[in-house]
């Protein structure tokens, strides 16, 4: 069975929610499944602003200062600006229907996006530690230092402030791509931040600042690559939070007539989570009664666990509990079959 998907916004969503009539036809579904979504594009295409912006400012220094430092901070924030072309690609292909050849619908599509952005985020870490050994040994002056370290203080706050709200607006939703975008964001403010650092080393008249700084820049880089990595790992192995199990197998033994939860499993498909649950209920009830409660039980473990827009749930009766019973009771049932004859 499909469970019935709702929004689980803030208060006012709550409260209204209490207060009116509610929907559970195909077209309220359609539009609570897309509100994610249409918030995580938002996202990406302000922080897309925002980087052009930050960008921008910097090109126009790189003008001014003729600084080659500078001028591959802003290639590299441009660059990273447009990872959010695989996050937006992503969520259009999202909001497509499922199809008999992709019955779960195209959520994993943003699970893609999130290994496009951390090959990114490692490609930074090559490319970071590359020039910074280059610089090493090949040392070139800086000019224009004040307008230099202006720049580098423009690009670290510009992508601090993405970085955070990406981060802040991916786990809102649910979007482990964003998140690792908003990571990605972060280490690009530790580059132009690097940039800071060296201008003023070269200031107090250490050469050696730049490629130094640059190199302890990568190190922190790397340890953004590893939680970003992880964190699409986990995904991509349909690990949950075990605090979601235990809410999810809770949320079941208080609906009536369930006796005891057998299985449960959850996993993500982009920012949705979907359930897969087997109940034990009293073996004399009926066929109907049996399924009111699965009905009962679907709809309300979609309203108690968040970000979950789907269930389905499995009935077994108590004098034969559990997933272990079922090859017995089909041998059983085929044998009885087969003695009659039919």
């Amino acid at each position: 069975m499909t469970g019935h998907q709702h929004s689980h916004g803030g208060w006012r969503h709550r409260l209204g929610h209490l207060l009116t009539p509610h929907s559970h036809d195909t077209a309220d579904k359609v539009d609570s499944a897309l509100e994610a979504s249409r918030e995580g594009m938002r996202a990406l295409w302000i922080s897309l602003i925002a980087l052009g912006a930050t960008a921008a400012l910097q090109a126009l220094i790189v003008v001014f200062s003729g600084s080659v430092a500078l001028l591959g901070d802003t290639l590299h924030n441009v660059a990273d600006a447009l990872t959010a072309v695989p996050l937006g690609i992503a969520f259009v292909l999202g909001r497509r229907a499922a199809t008999r050849a992709y019955t779960y619908g195209f959520g994993r599509a943003e699970d893609l996006a999130g290994i496009v952005i951390v090959l990114v985020i490692a490609a930074s870490a090559v490319a970071s530690a590359w020039l910074a050994l280059d610089r090493l040994l090949n040392p070139r002056a800086m000019t224009h230092l004040p307008w230099v370290l202006a720049a580098g203080l423009i690009g670290f706050a510009g992508n601090e402030l993405v970085a955070r709200y990406r981060i802040t607006i991916g786990r809102r939703i649910g979007s482990a791509a964003l998140v690792a975008d908003g990571l990605h964001a972060r280490t690009d403010g530790f580059t132009s931040l690097a940039v800071v650092l060296a201008a003023a080393g070269a200031w107090a008249g250490w050469g050696w600042a730049d490629p130094v700084v640059g190199l302890a820049i990568t190190v922190a880089i790397a340890f953004v690559l590893k939680d970003a990595a992880r964190e699409v790992y986990h995904r991509l192995m349909d690990r949950v939070d075990p605090e979601l199990v235990d809410q999810a197998e809770a949320h079941l033994r208080t609906i009536a007539g369930v006796h005891d939860v057998s299985e449960l499993r959850l996993r993500w498909i982009g920012h949705h989570l979907h359930a897969e649950a087997a109940i034990v209920v009293d073996a004399g009830l009926t066929l109907l009664a049996a399924h009111e409660i699965a009905a009962d039980a679907e709809h309300q473990l979609t309203h108690g666990v968040p970000r979950l827009s789907a269930a389905t749930v499995h009935v077994d009766p108590d004098s034969h509990p559990g997933h272990s019973h079922h090859t017995d009771l089909s041998h059983d049932r085929r044998d009885r079959l087969a003695a009659a004859g039919r």
